[in-house]
């Protein structure tokens, strides 16, 4: 399976990835001042940021992740034995931590070629807005990791949005002689932006969510926002990749580069275009267009004349008629928006998403 990646990793390659600064450089705890590792500052509120489709992205492709942005980590993997995710496992670890409920992004069980039955524990954290107590919050995730598992742990840390250094410096603890100090490898993805020319080339899927990650912060609002969009989504078919890759990265660009009403049906009538012209009717195809094309005009009735409870009503129908159920909490949740832009996003992630659950945490992050 090794070699299926190998040519996803020339990215990162070139770029080796750093670890955290070097303790030398950082400031450093003032050895007379108490500090309990256990009861970090009050926690940030994070704007609206992009965590749960990079969580899903990250599932979905893991090792094309890991190929992309921590080559060396890749290629000590034994990835013929496979991998699993234990999010149940962790959420139980933070769970039973004195500080309070805190989110972690993956933790991963991957096999080491090293030798036989040789297995780690990969932590994985999507991180996009500041913290001051981030490196603190790692070490405490790793050593109740390490705590109840005892194996190998390696915590590694994708940065989304601005970071001050500072926060993902390594975490240090000394007092008469007993010194701790735990750093982790952390990579930046606005580091990629200069070099878009190899993003565009690579086929490595986890290119393009790191394109329509830059675009969607940088390009904000109309025209522009609706051409890199299609930009993204030619460059799907125009690289070859498999039907399955462009409807799930299709739903990641879609997730993240959401366009005004009148804009996205312009958008649609486009990649029809584009799908025709490659002779590759994916993301347009029969039965998800006409109910797309059915609902939304209806929404877009409705919103029109400020009649948001049918717009509601067209979103819970294009999650029953999706996942046959419509579960108390997703209904109740609907029926509590009332941003016309929430429910038009709603309605798209009704009829894309793959699963209930994929609905649900769209309907929290649309909503934040």
């Amino acid at each position: 399976m090794l070699s299926r990646y190998q040519d996803r990793c020339s990215l990162a390659n070139e770029w080796p990835v750093a670890d955290t600064q070097d303790m030398d450089t950082l400031p450093r705890l003032d050895m007379h001042t108490q500090h309990d590792p256990a009861a970090p500052s009050a926690q940030p509120v994070p704007p609206a940021d992009y965590d749960s489709p990079w969580k899903e992205a990250l599932e979905q492709y893991f090792p094309d992740f890991l190929a992309f942005f921590f080559p060396l980590a890749h290629a000590e993997v034994a990835w013929e034995h496979g991998y699993e995710f234990l999010d149940t496992e962790l959420e139980r670890v933070v769970r039973d931590a004195t500080i309070g409920r805190r989110y972690a992004d993956k933790l991963v069980k991957v096999f080491l070629r090293a030798g036989q039955e040789t297995w780690l524990l990969i932590h994985v954290e999507i991180q996009g807005y500041p913290d001051p107590d981030f490196a603190q919050r790692m070490f405490i995730y790793y050593y109740r990791i390490f705590d109840r598992y005892a194996v190998e742990v390696v915590s590694l840390v994708v940065l989304t949005g601005e970071v001050p250094a500072r926060h993902v410096a390594p975490y240090r603890r000394a007092r008469w002689g007993c010194e701790l100090r735990f750093r982790f490898p952390v990579v930046t993805v606005q580091r990629w932006a200069r070099r878009w020319t190899a993003l565009e080339q690579s086929v490595n899927p986890f290119a393009v969510v790191v394109m329509a990650h830059l675009k969607a912060r940088q390009v904000r609002h109309g025209e522009a926002r609706k051409r890199w969009k299609m930009r993204l989504m030619r460059g799907l078919y125009e690289r070859g990749h498999r039907r399955e890759d462009i409807l799930a990265l299709f739903r990641f660009i879609d997730w993240l580069l959401v366009l005004p009403a009148a804009l996205e049906q312009a958008f649609w009538q486009e990649l029809r275009q584009v799908e025709e012209a490659h002779h590759m009717p994916y993301v347009t195809s029969v039965e998800r267009l006409s109910m797309q094309q059915g609902l939304e005009q209806g929404l877009q009735q409705g919103l029109e004349q400020g009649q948001l409870l049918e717009a509601r009503a067209m979103v819970l129908e294009a999650v029953a008629t999706h996942f046959e159920t419509i579960p108390d909490d997703i209904a109740t949740a609907v029926h509590r928006v009332e941003s016309r832009a929430t429910l038009h996003a709603l309605l798209r992630q009704a009829i894309a998403c793959p699963t209930l659950e994929a609905f649900r945490t769209a309907l929290g992050t649309v909503q934040s």
